[in-house]
């Protein structure tokens, strides 16, 4: 049993409680200064509502800024709420241009190999990338409030829009996978556009960041491992992506399908990309080296190619890739027939991950710049720009961590470093796209292999073993259910176990006994602190919860349950009988009518039991709701206190709480 009181302090107050009636006890311990527990100020119906509501959805006052303006200023500061650009724009100088340029330059240099390659992962065609890479960034730099994003398309939502295209039209070449795929990257933005404008952002909290650490692990597996087929130089090749099937292709193919060739060129160059990384990453100052490797090894790579005609012995490259800007799709998205509910579906998904993955960046680099981000702006500026893109023959971005991370290092400043990015990606469709035709796949895989790898974090997960094997087991279940079955299984298991978890929290919260610690009016959890001294003829109960439907039961059995347990520790101990049960419900921010009920039941089985129920430190909605049902006549409201050692002096043995 948890410690109580030395023994002559629980020989008089055994005496005490034995010899006093608690009607006596409390006159002569009551307090002159107890505080009473005082009940909010009455709200109506609607003002309730309406604080309920701009709590929830509103809580950073957005419309604040507008109050006590003249009608011009409100203009200007609703053009600056949708157009960020107007507002830090006013401030820009030829310093931070210096910066961005340098910045863009830099990113434009990774993201054009990366574009070819990730292009291949959604199985499109490698211009609709880099058409991505030209019109989003121009968009989001208007739009977007994160200074240090770099937008454009990502090796994880290009892997899983291509395999949720693919379940739908195995034929990718076919011209309707082409429509699918702006149709789904309209949608994407059409659900994160919605999400900022209702002001439901909060929903991409739901996946966990332990999920996210698997999800984006097991992704990363799965693209090295698709990578498999250009690296080798593989031709007939499973369209599956689970580890189980990729690797039955790859060694059925080992003695026939594989070209020494291409694996030759594959192994030099990664070799290198990891070489430039393993640099930048001891040396940060050479950030820009592995920045630039990617290109490096397309124009090495693809000048090799040229000049030893190595696709004629069976390396295969890119081939053409259309020149020109962007061609107007909006005629191409679906918005009737039978793959409009497919396109909805993959857009809700896919729209989710990038929303997901560029809020998480950009909060990131928002907290290591120390500036804040509007999170539903964000969706708003997102979603438009994959609603004008899918118009515009690309299909779903977001912001890259590899890029974004580049773009930090080289010192950009405000977005223009994606316009920048833009203006390098429009010349590149004009002019250079056709010297692109004689890269092989071989550099492309290598590009995606040193890419993706930084997206398995070992030390995350490592920290989630040690932190909380809940987040652990949530981690692995997203990072097994993708590797081992799909992504979209393992994205939807990552998101059943942050919801499982949620539920468990809340279905069965935490309860502890107290106890004072020596010395001091402090009630403290005996479990945490076994010197804390439970009081003689009381027990304690904190209720870490709210009270709701879900766990009011629970709580109530938890709670008969240590009464249960500690009376019979004490009277085999020879110490006295429980007479008080004090429930502290400090962390109980609110209680529903489940939860009325449940201590409506509580208090009839502790007077079955001849045990006084005393309430401390009920909130203000606990307490608004405990007059509102009567039931704190019931209990009495000589019983609700402000702490727990006001009632542990009241009805508690003399010079226990002193």
């Amino acid at each position: 049993m948890s410690q109580v009181f030395s023994d002559g302090v629980v020989a008089r107050a055994t005496e005490e409680i034995n010899s006093n009636p608690p009607s006596r006890r409390h006159a002569e311990n009551i307090l002159p200064h107890r505080h009473k527990v005082a009940s909010p100020p009455r709200q109506t119906l609607f003002q309730e509502f309406k604080q309920n509501f701009n709590e929830t959805f509103f809580s950073d006052d957005p419309f604040g800024k507008f109050k006590n303006q003249k009608g011009s200023r409100k203009f200007i500061l609703g053009l600056e709420s949708i157009f960020p650009i107007f507002e830090w724009g006013r401030g820009y100088n030829f310093k931070s241009f210096k910066g961005d340029l340098i910045a863009g330059l830099t990113i434009a240099s990774l993201c054009i190999p990366q574009d070819i390659a990730y292009a291949k992962l959604a199985n499109l065609e490698p211009q609709y990338a880099l058409y991505t890479s030209f019109v989003a960034p121009l968009v989001y730099a208007f739009m977007g409030s994160s200074r240090d994003i770099a937008i454009g398309p990502v090796a994880v939502v290009s892997l899983l829009l291509g395999t949720l295209l693919t379940d739908e039209i195995p034929n990718f070449k076919s011209h309707e996978y082409l429509r699918l795929a702006f149709t789904a990257t309209f949608f994407a933005g059409i659900t994160q556009m919605a999400l900022g404008l209702l002001r439901l952002g909060f929903l991409i909290d739901f996946l966990s960041h332990a999920a996210i650490v698997g999800f984006m692990a097991g992704a990363a597996v799965t693209i090295a491992l698709q990578q498999l087929k250009g690296f080798l130089g593989i031709k007939n090749f499973t369209k599956k992506t689970d580890i189980i099937s990729v690797m039955r292709s790859v060694f059925s193919a080992a003695h026939h399908g594989w070209n020494w060739e291409t694996i030759l060129i594959g192994v030099s160059f990664l070799a290198f990309l990891l070489t430039t990384k393993y640099i930048a990453k001891k040396k940060k100052n050479l950030f820009w080296v592995a920045a630039i490797s990617p290109m490096i090894c397309v124009i090495v790579s693809t000048f090799s190619v040229y000049i030893t005609r190595a696709d004629k012995k069976g390396v295969a490259i890119v081939k053409h890739i259309e020149d020109g800007v962007n061609p107007i799709s909006v005629d191409e998205i679906f918005f009737s027939g039978k793959y409009l509910s497919a396109g909805i579906r993959i857009g809700l998904i896919s729209g989710m991950v990038a929303l997901t993955e560029a809020v998480a960046i950009g909060r990131t680099f928002a907290a290591m710049k120390d500036y804040s981000l509007d999170g539903n702006r964000e969706m708003v500026a997102l979603g438009t720009m994959n609603v004008i893109g899918s118009m515009t023959s690309c299909y779903v971005a977001t912001g890259s961590f590899s890029r974004s991370a580049v773009n930090y290092m080289a010192g950009c400043k405000t977005a223009v470093s994606n316009i920048v990015m833009s203006i390098v990606l429009l010349l590149t469709l004009l002019v250079i796209t056709p010297l692109f035709k004689y890269t092989p796949n071989a550099v492309l895989a290598s590009i995606i292999i040193a890419a993706v790898m930084s997206l398995i974090d070992i030390k995350a997960a490592v920290l989630l073993w040690k932190v909380d094997k809940f987040d652990f087991l949530a981690c692995m279940g997203a990072f097994f259910g993708v590797i081992f079955k799909s992504v979209e299984i393992g994205l939807l298991i990552s998101v059943a176990i942050s919801f499982a978890k949620i539920l468990l929290q809340v279905t069965r919260p935490k309860t502890a006994v107290l106890g004072k610690l020596p010395g001091t009016s402090v009630y403290r959890n005996v479990l945490q602190y076994p010197k804390a001294a439970q009081v003689p003829g009381m027990l304690i109960v904190r209720v870490d919860s709210a009270i709701y439907f879900s766990n009011s039961n629970y709580i109530k059995d938890r709670i008969l349950k240590w009464l249960t347990d500690e009376e019979a520790q004490r009277t085999a101990s020879e110490f006295a009988s429980i007479q008080y049960l004090i429930v502290e419900m400090s962390p109980v921010t609110d209680i529903d009518t489940s939860g009325i009920h449940a201590l409506e039941d509580l208090l009839k089985s502790l007077k079955k039991k001849d045990v006084q129920l005393l309430v401390a430190n009920p909130g203000p909605i606990v307490i608004e709701k405990l007059h509102a049902s009567e039931l704190s006549g019931v209990i009495g409201e000589d019983k609700i206190f402000l702490t727990v050692g006001d009632a542990v002096a009241t009805f508690g043995p003399k010079g226990v709480d002193s």
